[in-house]
């Protein structure tokens, strides 16, 4: 059964670290394989919390490293920015602090300090336990470092440990997306997170599939992964909390449920975004023009206000992702009755179709719903 949803109001800090040792044939999230800015990246991103510092009035009750991959860094590199954060913002205690680590980062030692500093929860990128399929992807790490790394977590004295997985490739049947689910399973990892093969413009990926080097993605293989992940976690007692996220209960993401919640948050580094509920905003995606900028004392960010109807649609495409759906209540308080009787009226043909439930006042996507959730969210957006 899932656990009662709670909202507590909280607030959030996003670092990017925009370093890999290499790059994902997949990936198009900012970041560079070259390392010789290191130090000016992380002189300038503690520059930014300091000149950022009010941005954000609320305790934060999450710290999140991103990137990238954040694991790169030294002990001592991320003992430093901890401090800084510490020093200029009000952090709860009990803060979820997460650290998101490649397998062939962990080192004994470096996870003993990462306790020491205050991170208390690991986002490990296993992404598979399949060679074939870790190959294909250009990972940095094999399947035996995949292993490897949960038990040395644990062993070290992890206890909130996430990893994400990757379905739809070209390379992973059936049986081996099965295999990959219990594979987690037993490792008893409390949370996976799970996402379609995307083919995004600009990325190694699309180049090969379009000179025909490599095969492309198939929607219904997608579909159909989807589908078989959410009987098998749902049988082995994971909550659906968010369409990519899977938990025990009592395990789900703080920092993430932020996002979909509508929580404030604080964005630092290069590409990393914030928002305050009104106003959206987002640094430039340039390494060297981000240190520039903030040696110069400025954060180089772009601003857009947000209007009632963007703030509406975001909070029904989010809000439709989470297993406690749209508040038809918290639409009536926020923006009018008129506007739950507009979305009731667009509602009924998913509902009649079984794509989603009308229960207690809310809006739930069913299994079936959540292979279209953005088709049938924007139906409802407001324009």
């Amino acid at each position: 059964m899932a656990e009662p949803f709670t909202f507590v109001a909280m607030a959030g800090i996003y670092i990017h670290i925009p370093f890999c040792k290499k790059a994902c044939h997949y990936c198009n999230f900012h970041f560079s394989t070259t390392h010789h800015q290191m130090e000016q990246m992380l002189a300038s991103i503690k520059k930014e919390a300091i000149l950022q510092k009010n941005y954000l009035s609320e305790t934060i009750e999450t710290v999140y490293f991103g990137g990238g991959t954040p694991s790169l860094l030294s002990v001592s590199q991320l003992e430093k920015l901890m401090c800084v954060i510490k020093a200029e913002y009000k952090i709860n205690p009990n803060a979820e602090i997460t650290i998101e680590t490649n397998p062939d980062d962990f080192e004994e030692d470096k996870l003993e300090a990462w306790k020491k500093i205050g991170i208390n929860r690991l986002s490990i990128g296993i992404q598979s336990f399949v060679e074939a399929d870790l190959l294909w992807m250009n990972r940095a790490h094999n399947a035996l470092q995949a292993d490897t790394c949960i038990r040395m977590a644990k062993a070290a004295g992890f206890d909130n440990i996430t990893i994400d997985l990757i379905y739809g490739t070209p390379t992973l049947s059936d049986e081996a997306w099965k295999e990959n689910v219990e594979k987690a399973l037993s490792l008893e990892i409390d949370h996976i997170s799970c996402y379609a093969l995307t083919v995004e413009p600009k990325t190694g990926l699309a180049k090969m599939i379009q000179q025909n080097k490599l095969e492309d993605v198939d929607p219904d293989k997608q579909a159909r992964h989807f589908s078989l992940l959410m009987g098998w976690l749902g049988d082995a007692g994971f909550d659906h909390y968010e369409i990519s996220n899977f938990c025990k209960p009592g395990k789900k993401s703080k920092h993430n449920s932020n996002y979909w919640s509508g929580v404030d948050y604080l964005g630092l580094g290069p590409s990393a975004h914030s928002f305050n509920g009104k106003s959206r905003q987002w640094n430039i995606a340039n390494n060297a023009l981000y240190i520039k900028n903030l040696e110069e004392d400025q954060v180089p960010f772009e601003l857009e206000e947000l209007t009632d109807f963007q703030r509406i649609n975001e909070y029904i495409m989010t809000s439709l992702r989470t297993m406690e759906g749209l508040s038809l209540e918290l639409i009536s308080n926020k923006w009018g009755e008129q506007k739950v009787v507009e979305i009731l009226k667009i509602a009924q043909k998913p509902i009649l179709q079984g794509f989603m439930l009308h229960q207690n006042q809310n809006l739930i996507l069913t299994n079936e719903g959540k292979l279209m959730a953005d088709g049938i969210a924007s139906d409802l957006f407001f324009i």
